[in-house]
């Protein structure tokens, strides 16, 4: 597995080469943010693990050049002292695809990067577009759309969109969302609720009536636009 380390703190990357080289990973590293686009850009790599505070461009403004200007869907880790909601929020808006707090430990990071890339490369999400109210969702191109306009998710914000769509109106309980993104093996507590919350910024902030609604002690669910309660 070949991963890409963009950090520049010597002694964190030094760690992170200690304890995975010898586990098999190959390991490439840039410390600022233009040496990791570039490197980004003339490598395949199997996942990115991404500082925030970084000289050049930051880890958000990075993430979000591997998306829209790389266009490359390499699942990113984000390593990070910053613990608010809203900071790991920016981290999701950026197309991170996970969000690890600094101090961390060595094996919860090989943890969660083979997490990411098994869920990226068993990403198959196979069927017919789904449609909810003025929200459409199609996961064979992971083109979403409400009234027309497109949406742009991460990809976990896809997979909690598709299955909250193939049960609406219903309402998803907190453990079958957090089973479709992460198996047996879910996050911390508030990994769902900051993608849930990255997801309803996305489909409803630029609407008037919102769709994606929370259950109290339950879960969540999704409502035509047209309903009410």
């Amino acid at each position: 597995m070949r991963i890409l380390i963009i950090e520049d703190n010597a002694d964190i990357v030094a760690n992170l080469y200690a304890y995975l080289e010898p586990r098999g990973y190959t390991l490439d590293s840039a410390a600022n943010g233009y040496g990791g686009l570039a490197l980004a850009a003339q490598n395949e790599y199997d996942a990115v693990i991404l500082d925030i505070t970084l000289p050049g461009i930051d880890g958000l403004n990075l993430c979000r050049k591997l998306r829209d200007e790389l266009r490359t869907a390499t699942p990113v880790l984000m390593l990070t002292a910053r613990d608010t909601i809203e900071d790991k929020v920016a981290g999701f808006d950026s197309g991170a695809d996970d969000y690890l707090i600094k101090p961390f430990s060595l094996v919860e990071v090989e943890a969660r990067i083979k997490a990411l890339v098994r869920r990226a490369r068993g990403t198959n999400v196979i069927g017919n577009a789904l449609t909810v109210g003025d929200l459409s969702f199609d996961p064979s191109t992971l083109e979403a759309m409400r009234a027309g306009k497109p949406l742009s998710l991460t990809k976990t914000g896809y997979k909690l969109l598709g299955c909250l769509m193939r049960e609406a109106p219903k309402v998803v309980p907190r453990e079958k969302l957090e089973e479709e993104v992460w198996g047996d093996a879910p996050p911390d507590s508030d990994a769902l609720r900051t993608h849930i919350h990255a997801l309803r910024q996305a489909i409803d902030k630029a609407h008037p009536h919102a769709m994606l609604r929370t259950v109290q002690g339950v879960g969540y669910r999704l409502v035509g636009s047209d309903e009410k309660n």
